[in-house]
Order: C-alpha cells, then structure tokens, then sequence
C-alpha cells in the first residue's frame, strides 16, 4: 500500500513538474529554438522575404568566403574593436570598483555617478557622442583646442574610427563595475587582514588575494563584454553608417545591410550562424585557457 502510494506520488510531482515548466519550454520553443530553426534553414536559401525562398545548399556560405569583399573587412573591424574593447573594460571597470569600495565620503554619489551611463539607451549615448567627437563644434576638440593641442579627427579618420568607439564603450562601463564592486564586497576581511599582520602592502593584497577571488568575476565580464562587443552595431549605424570607407564596418552591420538593404535575407542569416561558430569559438578558447588563471573556492 505504501509503495503504491509513494509511486502515485511521484507520478503526481513529475506531473506537475512537467505543468509548471511548460511556459518555460514553450518560450524556449517558440522564441529560441524555432528561429535558429528557420534562421539555419533560410541560410541555405536565396530569399528576398517577399517572393518564395529557393533551397541552395551551402552556396551561401560559399559566396562569403569567396565573392564578398567586405566580409573579411568587417571581421577585422569587429574583431580589431573586440580586442581593444574588452581588455580597457576590465582595467577600467576594476580600477573603478577599487575606488567605489575604499572609504571615502560621499561614495553613494560616486556609485550613482559611474553607474547612470549605463541606464542610457545607446541610441542616445550614440547621438551624445557623436557631438563630442564633431570635429569642427565637438566639446572635446574644445578642450583640446584650449590646451594648445590639434584637433582630432575622431570618427572622421580611418585610424581613429575604431579607437573612438571603444571610447565610447569603455565610458559605458557602469553595470561592469557593480559586478566587480560585489566580488570585491564579498571578499572576507580576514585574509586582508591577514596580509597587513605579515608586513604586506597594499600590492600584496591585490596580487595575493584581491585577484585570485575575483578572476571567476574577471571571466564572467570578459565573455559577457566580449559577446557584446562581438554584436556591435547600434554606434556605427548611428554614428558613421560603416565609414569612414568602411573603416568601421562591423560584422552586424554587414548583416544588416545583406537583410534589410540589399534584401539578401539567406546570405544574411548565413552570415549571422558565421558570426555565432565565432563566439562559440572564442568563448571556448577563453574558457580553455581560465583553468590557468582562474580560482574558485576549495581548490588548492
């Protein structure tokens, strides 16, 4: 009788396990894995999404690698701003979180003040920094120009386009620096403390044992940041529309283009499973490599 009723139960709770993720698995369904479904199919297509798509293999695929000249050009781009991008996020992101954690008054202000960049859209930050970069009329020319220093071709220049928005995306660093600002929060004091007993410095804290507890923190933001940074779109469709000659074309945009310009929708979404083995395949590497550099609590 007992047994019975243990089965009778069980059932029961699987059964309602089953009830209670159901939105769960029909939102996955219907939002993840019917369009990458749809996207992987369409890639092997040529189709404009207004006349019937016509199945082409891996044509599409093909014709990247082999007929089109910008897509070499908007990797590097891509890849040239992720690299530069990712590592000043990190300096400066823990350098800020460093100061927010020491005491000082007024640090609540400082908090809000790092952290209100991020609470602006990119739409607007783009328009924003666009007018700070304005060669003629931009506030940082001004400045410059004040201090005896030649203007800058920031977004104008084909050296300085990228450099530029990392800039930009480096100023943007408010939800990076709470991430940090709770690892460095949650580190016991005993083992600062315990450093200052044995005649450290500062430096041994933070080599010693600052870093160490932090670096799982430092591997979630460098594959979050570097995801982002792979997806760059909003600022140079706003700001230079690719330009100057291309200079800061990103991937994405180069997406975009194929799909809702040229209306080359299968080359597009081609493009896009591209882009996705190359974050697959950068994200693996880095997590690769962390076991070298990465500590988590109980290993020795």
């Amino acid at each position: 009788m007992s047994r019975t009723k243990i089965g009778f139960n069980t059932k029961r709770q699987t059964l309602w396990g089953w009830i209670l993720i159901s939105p769960l698995c029909l939102g996955l369904t219907l939002w993840v894995a019917f369009p990458m479904g749809l996207s992987l199919y369409t890639s092997m297509t040529t189709w404009d999404m207004l006349s019937k798509a016509e199945f082409v293999g891996f044509q599409n695929y093909i014709k990247i690698f082999t007929e089109d000249e910008l897509f070499l050009k908007s990797i590097k781009n891509t890849l040239y701003f992720t690299f530069l991008s990712v590592p000043l996020q990190m300096v400066v992101a823990l350098c800020g979180a460093l100061l927010l954690n020491s005491q000082v008054k007024g640090k609540g202000v400082f908090r809000t003040i790092f952290y209100l960049p991020s609470l602006i859209p990119l739409v607007v930050s783009s328009v924003m920094w666009l007018w700070l970069f304005n060669h003629q009329y931009g506030l940082i020319n001004y400045f410059l120009n004040i201090l005896g220093a030649d203007r800058i071709q920031w977004i104008d220049s084909k050296e300085m386009v990228i450099p530029s928005l990392t800039i930009m995306n480096v100023w943007n660093i408010g939800n990076v620096i709470i991430i940090f600002l709770a690892g460095l929060q949650g580190i016991p004091n005993d083992l600062l403390e315990a450093v200052d007993i044995d005649g450290g410095r500062y430096y041994h804290k933070f080599r010693y044992v600052i870093l160490p507890l932090l670096s799982p923190i430092i591997l979630y933001n460098m594959i979050v940041n570097m995801i982002k940074c792979l997806q760059l779109f909003v600022e140079p469709y706003i700001m230079t529309n690719g330009g100057p000659v291309n200079s800061s074309l990103s991937f994405v945009l180069h997406i975009y283009n194929n799909a809702f310009k040229y209306g080359k929708m299968g080359l597009a979404n081609a493009m896009a499973w591209i882009l996705f083995i190359l974050t697959m395949l950068i994200s693996l590497i880095i997590f690769k490599t962390s076991n070298q550099w990465t500590f988590y609590e109980g290993d020795k």
